[in-house]
């Protein structure tokens, strides 16, 4: 294990490396700078613009100016964001509690309802209950994320009640609320977002899940177990559904790089301050220590994510070992 650990933690060096210069490289490639803007402005002189592109490093080759934000980046200093004039890494703690809220809230209520209503259609194949599920999997699968934002949003204007606000955070008397209102305001404003994101999201993990349960139900071991009088409801339980939920630990490990870009346009639509909006806004100006920063991150959440699942897989699978996943 700590072979294969060491050896994982090592292959992350050139991939972050990697990953960053083209990110990098590709901002670069865009039209103009973050300045573009600022000097169309009559009333700032092109004196002023060129103390800030040297202030900025803008002037300086590509490969320069990337060694530099690496050489930062090694030091734990992602710079100063362009539009905001604050520090990214303060920027990025101040949006990282609103998404991770969203997005485990999301992720829980998905898989909560998902897995569960992929066993059910799964066992009740080609019932009444099987079609109609199956069918609002693939509505669900086929209206885009941004649209049922939308409709969501048109939704809560209909109802018009305090207890499901129209877009936002938080209310903006939240700092005057106590603990309990806190937590009730918080809740309010996650109800539209988690059910957009758990529509979006629920429809494929259930096909998967139904998928898994018909392939697994005809191998041979479950076969074995049933010749041995086993009752079904505990077939399905133990047997079938434990190897099924193997693609579920890798998937939870990717989930971690959707807390910083899997709601981005659900945040935008809904005017939620998260990570996903300031990356958005971000590349919109062309901040790019922002974007940068961003990306790392983004990165790195993924990268550890994809080792813990890894981890959790050869932890619930008996048949998947270190020797196999280094091999792959």
């Amino acid at each position: 294990m700590v072979r294969f650990l060491c050896r994982r933690l090592l292959l992350m060096i050139p991939l972050i490396i990697g990953i960053t210069f083209i990110s990098f490289s590709a901002m670069s490639l865009v039209p103009g700078n973050f300045l573009t803007g600022l000097a169309m402005n009559p009333q700032i002189s092109p004196q002023v613009i060129r103390q800030m592109q040297a202030e900025f490093g803008l002037n300086e080759p590509l490969l320069r100016r990337y060694l530099n934000w690496l050489w930062q980046a090694i030091h734990l200093n992602l710079g100063v964001s362009l539009q905001y004039r604050v520090g990214v890494i303060t920027l990025i703690e101040s949006r990282a509690l609103n998404t991770l809220i969203l997005s485990v809230s999301s992720m829980v209520f998905t898989w909560l309802l998902a897995i569960p209503l992929g066993v059910v259609v799964a066992v009740k194949q080609n019932s009444i209950l099987d079609r109609v599920l199956s069918s609002m999997a693939f509505l669900g699968m086929s209206i885009p994320a941004f649209f049922l934002a939308f409709l969501a949003l048109d939704f809560a204007v209909w109802v018009n009640k305090p207890w499901l606000p129209v877009g936002g955070t938080f209310s903006p008397d939240y700092a005057n609320l106590g603990p309990w209102s806190k937590l009730a305001d918080r809740v309010d404003h996650l109800i539209l977002p988690v059910l957009v994101l758990g529509v979006a999201g629920m429809a494929s993990l259930m096909r998967l899940m139904r998928s898994q349960i018909l392939e697994i139900k005809r191998a041979d071991f479950v076969r074995t177990a049933r010749a041995k009088g086993l009752p079904e409801s505990l077939v399905i339980g133990k047997h079938v559904l434990r190897n099924a939920l193997n693609p579920f630990v890798t998937m939870a490990g990717y989930a971690l790089a959707d807390l910083l870009s899997g709601a981005a346009l659900i945040e935008a639509v809904m005017n939620l301050q998260g990570l996903g909006l300031l990356l958005l806004n971000a590349v919109q100006s062309l901040d790019v220590p922002l974007v940068m920063g961003s990306v790392l991150m983004g990165t790195v959440l993924l990268l550890v994510g994809n080792l813990l699942a890894d981890l959790a897989l050869v932890a619930v699978d008996p048949r998947v070992d270190f020797g196999s996943l280094a091999s792959q």
